[in-house]
């Protein structure tokens, strides 16, 4: 039986997690122009991290999720004109994703969003909260990588 801090810690986490999806999506949505789902979305993100571009194990890794899952996405990405396939430079048999000047529009606005989000956010705090909350996310982000070494382990 879960004591009321506890009861309270997972409506809060539960709830935070579905807001957040749902302000990205509704963002998303509201942008009449963009035909992205939220996860080509943050599959866009993941191949931004690298300029040279990244590999589909590289993307794989990165959102942990299968090989075929990102090929197919990748490959609807590429239809809709937000990456291209190169050959690795160093490596001709490798393929590296990269974002298309599209591609690298849409990952600019979806980092603005993240910004300005968390400016706004950043507001409603004082000094010394804003401090509290970073240690407080802080341990739930280490708490939850934990989480998943574990599982890695047992799979």
């Amino acid at each position: 039986m879960m004591d009321s801090f506890e009861q309270e810690l997972n409506k809060l986490l539960v709830d935070t997690y579905r807001s957040i999806l749902k302000v990205e999506e509704s963002t998303i949505k509201s942008s009449k122009t963009l035909d992205l789902s939220i996860s080509e979305m943050h599959m866009l993100e993941s191949i931004a991290k690298n300029e040279k571009g990244v590999t589909i194990s590289d993307i794989a890794q990165d959102l942990d999720i299968t090989l075929p899952s990102v090929t197919v996405a990748i490959n609807k990405l590429q239809r809709k004109g937000y990456v291209q396939k190169i050959k690795n430079s160093d490596d001709g048999r490798k393929v590296n994703v990269v974002l298309t000047k599209l591609g690298k529009k849409v990952d600019a606005v979806h980092q603005y969003f993240h910004e300005q989000m968390t400016k706004d956010i950043s507001k409603e705090f004082s000094k010394e909260e804003k401090n509290i909350l970073l240690k407080g996310i802080s341990k739930l982000n280490d708490f939850f990588n934990s989480k998943i070494k574990e599982l890695e382990k047992i799979r």
